[in-house]
């Protein structure tokens, strides 16, 4: 299955720079399948080392911790049958959050320079937190997570005209043609149930069989709760019950997550470690409150106040239950979807880069997300009914003119249409927000030569 972070290892695979690359995200993501496969189709001299599976491999790491680079690579090369080549040979290690002082033996290994090492590591939450502060030079890091709405569309073997067709729509705001528009509706229904676990959408091109798909969810939901339980021994977390109260959080009505409906009597900071391991590992997705819609967002964040959202979007329909499902499937107007379409807004936007955020004043009203967006803020709202048009907030941050919001969007079932500073998007419009894909202004060279 194509997916985007592709380029990106293949430049590290076929590139000249020593540095490390890092692969991390949740488990079954396709981390070690993506990982392998490219290795595999570049034609790469690659040996494959599993902590996991291969758990006496960990302590070796101490050589290369204390520098003794050729101690350890010739206790490794011992444990394979596969000839290592200076120069040529890729390293892979997976399940990388086995050994949790990594970084300090990757920084050894990358100076010594005889070969270029990949790592991939699941559930990495608060113990390998200082992978992401890593020395420039010694490792890249790339974040995966599920396959998002425009990777599902390619698996279903999408014609890119259509996607370039459905951009053109987006970029110029232009109507979709109504066969077009109805048809990619249905599919993204159908991403409700399926999600993006790489394994459940094959699931279902495979057999075309929700049960099973569903039962690919239930499995890897068993997978993280063995991993919680871990976790929750060595260091007191409340993992499984932080996890397992998101579904009916989003289901209440202002969808944000209740730290006391956890423990009445117990404070915000006694499971703060929870939340910031669930999202740390990728599991979760955490939506902070700015109490102003003005860039930077993050100035005016709350770190108490948040929306929690699951990682994957055809997880969290598994376990709100069948009944949902089948009204997902059917379309039925009578289902509530608000919190299914806001949680398939989050995934998209993390997917995409973005930090997000919500805006809530008790007088203005509730904005479901703030993201920076060009330059600006932007607001998006998420509509599963009729009712797309009705958003007393959005108007009330629109009309302020000391936000100086340019524009916003409105998310919903219905086709694109544009009212003054609102840009009202079908939801699988969603797939080409995307930040990075935003030039950075051109400016004139400095010369300070004659000042």
């Amino acid at each position: 299955m194509y997916r985007k972070v592709e380029n990106q290892i293949k430049n590290w695979i076929l590139g000249t720079n020593k540095e490390a690359l890092l692969i991390t995200g949740a488990r079954q993501v396709g981390k070690t399948y993506l990982i392998r496969e490219l290795l595999k189709s570049n034609n790469c001299d690659y040996v494959e080392f599993n902590l996991i599976e291969q758990p006496s491999l960990i302590p070796l790491f101490e050589s290369a911790r204390m520098n003794d680079i050729n101690s350890f690579l010739a206790r490794l090369s011992v444990a394979t049958d596969h000839e290592f080549i200076k120069g040529k040979t890729i390293i892979f290690f997976d399940e990388v959050q086995e050994y949790k002082d990594i970084l300090t033996a990757i920084k050894f290994l990358v100076d010594d320079g005889s070969f270029k090492y990949v790592l991939s590591g699941s559930l990495l939450g608060v113990e390998l937190r200082d992978l992401r502060s890593a020395p420039v030079g010694y490792l890249s890091i790339i974040e995966m997570f599920p396959m998002d709405f425009e990777e599902f569309l390619i698996a279903l073997k999408v014609k890119q005209e259509t996607l370039d067709y459905l951009n053109e729509c987006f970029t110029e705001q232009k109507e979709v043609d109504s066969f077009i528009h109805e048809r990619i509706i249905d599919t993204f229904y159908t991403y409700l149930v399926v999600g993006g676990m790489p394994e459940a959408i094959q699931t279902y091109i495979d057999e075309n069989d929700f049960n099973k798909v569903s039962k690919v969810h239930e499995k890897i939901i068993e997978f993280y709760k063995r991993d919680f339980t871990k976790y929750e021994k060595k260091d007191k977390l409340k993992l499984i019950k932080t996890y397992d109260l998101i579904p009916s959080e989003l289901n209440a009505k202002n969808k944000r997550y209740i730290f006391t409906d956890l423990d009445k009597n117990l404070k915000f900071d006694r499971y703060e470690n929870s939340f910031n391991w669930l999202s740390d590992a990728g599991v979760a997705l955490p939506i902070f409150n700015t109490t102003e819609p003005v860039v930077p967002l993050k100035i005016n964040k709350q770190s108490n106040l948040f929306k929690f959202f699951l990682s994957d979007i055809g997880m969290l329909s598994t376990l709100f239950g069948r009944a949902t499902q089948i009204k997902l499937l059917e379309k039925a107007e009578e289902i509530n979807c608000g919190a299914i379409f806001e949680n398939a807004v989050a995934q998209e936007l993390f997917a995409h880069g973005y930090e997000g955020y919500y805006y809530a004043n008790k007088k203005k009203g509730e904005v479901d997300f703030l993201i920076e967006y060009e330059g600006s803020c932007l607001p998006i709202e998420v509509k599963s009914g009729k009712d797309y048009t009705q958003h007393s907030a959005l108007t009330n941050i629109l009309s302020n003119d000391d936000y100086k919001i340019k524009k916003a969007f409105v998310f919903s079932t219905y086709n694109l249409s544009v009212k003054g500073k609102i840009v009202y998007l079908p939801i699988y419009m969603l797939m080409f927000i995307n930040e990075k894909a935003i030039p950075l202004p051109q400016k004139e060279r400095i010369n300070l030569a004659n000042l």
